[in-house]
């Protein structure tokens, strides 16, 4: 027994490893692009359109990822599924590296996205099935591993792009190549753990079509896809906003993105009891309308309130763990089949969000350019693009309100 005590214990060790490296090497992948968008966007002389248009399509690989992974988790196990995709993000690492045209890059991007699909299905089955106790708390502290390489991954990204290697700049393509080639340290407890195939624990599985029926679904999906909008397209617009907004260099427009995730981090390592304690959905309402208000008074100030911008984080934070948690509590039979159904909707509002702030940016900027000239129309586009993101993030607040208030008439508050 004391054998068998001392093995669950080094098999749930290896569990937790894989969960918290996974995240760790999931922020680096999905956070470097910030400094590097604007390079690519010189290098293949793309416009705002086109940006957004390429943020989008990578989106598609995520959804599609997201739509047959639980499918692949039932059938070859978390184990299998979550080394796939690890070594996908390797070698999509490659696959940038060689890109020399914008539809090589999209394609390799495409395929990345498939790898970080996978991973996060096969990471949040996992989180959902071995964290039983103080879920919130678990959960936000997972992702709080997401954060702190969101924080580091912009200047990191930023430092490589300039170093030289054996006579030639690493530049974006060696930078990718590096961090992606970091995926290769968790496949390590991957390999070790034991992990539990299916989520199998209970005999009865809700089916499909109940999913459909249920208006708390529907409200989570609505809530997590307008979270997920203000949260990632930080990473991939703030660089470029201050950038071009404002005239800041490269390491200082990366300094401000890594203030959000150094906000966005340390909001996940100490808001997860404050959301246990509170309730997760109240929690959701108060965290995403405070950074739908910091991102618009960061927008109507102008360069001297640019803070409020890495200030935001600290809100938008908690709302994607909080989800997570709150679904692991609720569906804990089917934790699978729910995350996969939320997240590929979720993918979805991933993918329209994505082209509508590279829309809105382009067509406000056109709009203004004839009338107010070339630097300031790019300046109320930007503005009118980023002002979206904020927008999103008060959608997910007052979704928050309306799933709480639903909740609270059936007495099924978490």
């Amino acid at each position: 027994m004391i054998t068998s005590s001392k093995a669950s214990k080094r098999n749930y060790i290896f569990q937790v490893l894989t969960v918290f490296i996974g995240f760790l090497v999931f922020g680096f992948s999905e956070n470097v692009k910030g400094p590097a968008i604007p390079r690519i966007q010189t290098n293949f002389g793309l416009d705002e359109m086109q940006i957004g248009t390429l943020l989008s399509l990578n989106s598609l690989g995520y959804l599609l990822a997201c739509s047959f992974t639980a499918i692949l988790v039932r059938k070859w196990g978390i184990k299998c599924v979550t080394l796939i995709a690890f070594g996908s993000m390797v070698a999509s690492g490659i696959f940038i590296f060689l890109s020399q045209s914008y539809p090589a890059l999209t394609g390799s991007y495409f395929f990345m996205y498939l790898g970080n699909g996978m991973l996060e299905i096969a990471l949040a089955v996992l989180g959902a099935q071995i964290f039983v106790k103080n879920t919130g708390t678990m959960m936000n502290l997972s992702h709080f591993f997401y954060g702190l390489s969101s924080t580091v991954a912009p200047m990191l990204a930023s430092g490589l792009m300039t170093v030289t290697l054996f006579g030639h700049i690493l530049d974006w393509r060696g930078m990718y190549l590096v961090v992606l080639s970091l995926c290769f340290i968790p496949m390590i407890p991957a390999l070790l753990g034991r992990f539990p195939d299916r989520n199998d624990s209970d005999d009865e599985r809700t089916p499909f079509k109940a999913f459909l029926r249920d208006p708390v679904m529907w409200l989570i999906v609505i809530i997590l896809s307008f979270g997920v909008v203000s949260e990632l397209a930080v990473g991939g617009w703030l660089v470029n906003f201050l950038e071009k907004a404002y005239h800041w260099d490269t390491t200082a427009a990366a300094g401000m993105l890594s203030g959000f995730f150094l906000c966005f981090t340390l909001a996940r390592l100490f808001v997860g009891p404050i959301v246990d304690r509170i309730g997760f959905t109240l929690s959701l309402i108060i965290l995403a309308a405070f950074t739908g208000v910091c991102t618009f008074a960061a927008i109507l100030i102008g360069e001297p309130g640019a803070v409020l911008f890495a200030i935001a984080g600290i809100g938008i934070a908690p709302v994607y763990p909080t989800l997570m948690a709150l679904i692991a509590k609720r569906y804990r039979g089917n934790s699978d089949t729910a995350i996969t159904f939320i997240v590929t909707l979720m993918g979805v509002g991933s993918v329209i969000g994505n082209y509508l702030i590279g829309a809105i940016t382009d067509g406000i900027k056109r709009l203004f350019m004839t009338s107010q000239g070339p630097e300031l129309g790019l300046l109320r586009g930007l503005q009118a693009g980023y002002s979206f993101i904020a927008l999103c993030a008060i959608i997910c607040s007052l979704a928050s309100l309306v799933l709480y208030h639903h909740l609270k008439r059936r007495n099924e508050l978490l």
